[in-house]
């Protein structure tokens, strides 16, 4: 196969529980890439924000917020950790709710252009698999390689409830929540959720994320051949 060049870029977006984070870790592990997901920057916020108190609808104290704060994206054999002003939070932002306060925060300008530009920050050096929401299309636009993810609502919600049903409510309310989470991020003025035209499209209803990583890895090949 083509030997992958050491500052490659690979941008994955798509809606919620589409599968993103799960095949990005797996990707950049059998790649030997740094693996960054972005949404845990914006649920890091938000947890930042609730515990202060902050409106999640007050443009400005959020990016004032956001601008004293200190994130990193700690890699683990376990998983990514993310500490907020050196703090482990990575457990407190499963919690039921942190990925609707995020979806509420991210739609103010003055939050996403911070949050773009830390990201840059993150993977200018390349070597990166980076997935979220806006990655292809406003964070690195000129990537060579983009990927947009996509599954059915019944699967996304379904996958979503799995993760940690005592923490989602009942399937139906996390059926609602997806979807909310869909219309937020599709109908928001600053970056909406839409694939680049250049990305490679994937279903992942029917597939395991090992099937989907493979698939990428192919895709990633042929691109770069």
């Amino acid at each position: 196969m083509t030997r992958l060049p050491k500052d490659l870029i690979i941008a994955i977006d798509g809606p919620v529980a589409a599968g993103k984070t799960t095949v990005a870790r797996l990707l950049a592990q059998r790649l030997g890439y740094r693996h960054i997901e972005t949404g845990a920057m914006y649920r890091a916020l938000a947890w930042k924000a609730l515990r202060a108190k902050v409106d999640l609808g007050n443009a400005t104290s959020l990016a004032d917020l956001l601008a004293e704060t200190k994130m990193e994206l700690r890699p683990t054999p376990e998983g990514l950790r993310v500490l907020v002003d050196g703090e482990d939070v990575t457990e407190t932002l499963r919690a039921r709710g942190m990925q609707t306060a995020a979806s509420v925060l991210s739609v103010h300008a003055g939050v996403r252009e911070q949050m773009v530009h830390k990201q840059r920050e993150l993977g200018a050096q390349g070597g990166v698999v980076m997935d979220g929401r806006d990655i292809g299309t406003v964070v690195f636009p000129h990537a060579r390689v983009k990927f947009f993810l996509t599954a059915s609502l019944t699967e996304r919600g379904q996958r979503r409830h799995q993760e940690s049903p005592q923490r989602q409510g009942t399937l139906e309310q996390t059926l609602e929540e997806v979807a909310s989470r869909d219309r937020r991020d599709m109908e928001r003025p600053i970056s909406p959720l839409k694939p680049a035209p250049d990305a490679i499209h994937i279903d992942t209803t029917d597939l395991s994320p090992q099937e989907v990583v493979d698939r990428m890895e192919g895709e990633i090949h042929r691109l770069l051949a």
